[in-house]
């Protein structure tokens, strides 16, 4: 699954891995029921609503979208703690070599596995890759029932502040 990235981007969105149909389109978060597109509009970080084949359009407002695992799979649960593991050191180094201002990790669950941070939540984070900034963001899949489309938006959108700020 190729990465929509450049260097220096505002924000490097982080999803957890591909899944089945995502892989298949190459375009990232492609599933009708994932719900980070409608929430990267309701935000304000795209003027409309963008389509998956629309991704590389994210570049031209500093935005690009990675992910944490290059396996895909039909479900999360489906990846290994080592993918975590290893997917956080891949990350890491690819952090460090395009120097986004914020990366954005779209899970809490992903984050904790693929960082060690058994404790994070959503929100701003301690943890720093060199100067880059970390912030979790609630998981968009549909499968997530603890979040609307508008409280994940709120989130989205305090992000959205603070890297204007």
């Amino acid at each position: 699954m190729p990465d929509v990235v450049a260097d220096g981007l505002d924000i490097l969105f982080c999803g957890i891995n591909p899944g089945l149909l995502t892989a298949a389109t190459g375009h990232h978060f492609a599933r009708p029921g994932n719900r980070f597109w409608p929430v990267l509009h309701l935000s304000g970080f795209t003027p409309r609503l963008l389509k998956p084949a629309e991704q590389g359009e994210l570049l031209s407002y500093g935005l690009g979208i990675t992910n944490v695992v290059a396996r895909a799979t039909a479900r999360a649960d489906e990846l290994t703690a080592e993918e975590y593991v290893e997917g956080g050191r891949l990350l890491t180094a690819k952090v460090a070599r395009l120097a986004p201002r914020w990366l954005a990790v779209v899970g809490v669950t992903a984050y904790r596995a693929a960082f060690g941070e058994r404790t994070a939540q959503v929100g701003p984070q301690e943890r720093t890759f060199g100067e880059t900034r970390v912030w979790v963001l609630p998981n968009p899949s549909g499968l997530n029932a603890h979040w609307t489309a508008q409280t994940m938006a709120e989130e989205f959108a305090r992000l959205r502040a603070a890297a204007r700020a």
